[in-house]
């Protein structure tokens, strides 16, 4: 299955009946009076996070979606029947937002949320509701109101806890294989993974997390160079990065330091806020490198870069890749140790208040 993040689509919702004028025509009840019944209500289209859903191929080809027209009023007090509501499955993390105005219509970051994002109008009224002391035969009824139409935009930013950062050819991939069960592409040549890949890492029975591999970057990326830039968004709602860095490149003039700093430019032009988050360094394919220079090489890199933390790994061989996720689920644990911390205040004065 291909990976589509984005899409655009068009929501119709359904229109109201209209109200009836009709009267009362029974067999020795004359001038019986008016029974129009009112007109059903359009149906709502909704927005469901599904979990089990993790691309919007759905809305590649499908763009219109209409629901259910109310129907119309009939005699004898009889209301119309109201439209059916239709219910659009988007993958966790989809964010909806109106294309002529921008605004943010919902964030759909936990599964089975459910955001209204089309209301259908309202059924017109009958001419029962205008019967009065002074009006005994209204023929006056009212037209059903039109549904809600927007044009949207979906937007899918996947939720992960964990990002890898690197260049094509890094490792990315083969770190993710040898921590967790998922299987992207593994090659001798750059640029072997097109599209974000999702594995859950499990460090304990009931401890894990997950963590998203994007496309390699490179210089130049933030301007649209290669595919990473396509797939940064995918990293916004991460708690931590993981920077892969080659320590034995291919290329012997290649300079490691030079290239992880490339990647801390691209990513501060692309989002000073994404450039902000916590971030490690992890010095892969330490096993290419002969033993009496592993050390100075090692040095001169953390040296360069200054990270926050460093481990030094060989995903191929799994090396130093346990203590990595264990560190992982440490910083992560401390971390919604942290926001719950900060929200609990929040809550507390939010009931005293109520109270």
């Amino acid at each position: 299955m291909k990976f589509f993040d984005e899409a655009r689509i068009e929501v119709l919702a359904g229109d109201g009946g209209n109200g009836a004028a009709s009267f009362r025509r029974e067999k020795y009840i004359p001038m019986g009076g008016p029974d129009g019944g009112d007109g059903g209500r359009g149906g709502n289209i909704w927005a469901v996070a599904d979990c089990n859903l993790n691309t919007l191929i759905d809305f590649r080809y499908t763009r219109t979606f209409r629901a259910e027209k109310g129907e119309k009023g009939h005699g004898s007090d009889r209301y119309g029947k109201g439209g059916e509501d239709l219910e659009l499955r988007m993958p966790v993390g989809t964010i909806i937002s109106d294309r002529n105005s921008g605004e943010i219509i919902a964030d759909l970051d936990s599964d089975g949320k459910r955001v209204l994002i089309a209301k259908g109008g309202r059924g017109g009224l009958g001419n029962l509701h205008f019967k009065s002391s002074t009006n005994r035969a209204p023929r006056q009824c009212t037209p059903g109101e039109p549904g809600e139409q927007r044009e949207l935009q979906l937007e899918l930013k996947v939720l992960a806890d964990v990002g890898l950062l690197g260049l094509p050819n890094a490792g990315k991939s083969t770190f993710i294989r040898a921590v967790s069960a998922a299987r992207p592409k593994v090659a001798d040549y750059p640029f072997t993974t097109l599209h974000p890949n999702l594995g859950v890492v499990r460090v304990d029975e009931n401890r894990s997390f997950v963590i998203a591999d994007i496309p390699g970057l490179i210089e130049g990326a933030a301007e649209g160079a290669g595919l990473g830039h396509r797939f940064l968004k995918h990293l916004q709602r991460t708690g931590l990065l993981l920077h892969l860095v080659d320590i034995a490149p291919f290329d012997p003039d290649a300079d490691p330091a030079h290239d992880a700093r490339s990647i801390l430019e691209e990513l501060r032009s692309y989002d000073q806020a994404l450039y902000d988050k916590p971030r490690w360094l992890l010095i892969n394919k330490i096993d290419l490198v002969p033993e009496d220079e592993q050390a100075a090489r090692v040095a001169s890199l953390i040296e360069s870069y200054q990270p926050q933390r460093h481990f030094v790994i060989s995903a191929i061989s799994g090396a130093g890749c346990r203590e990595v996720c264990f560190a992982i689920m440490d910083h992560l644990e401390a971390l919604r140790h942290e926001q719950r911390q900060v929200a609990t205040p929040h809550q507390t004065s939010n009931e005293t208040a109520d109270r």
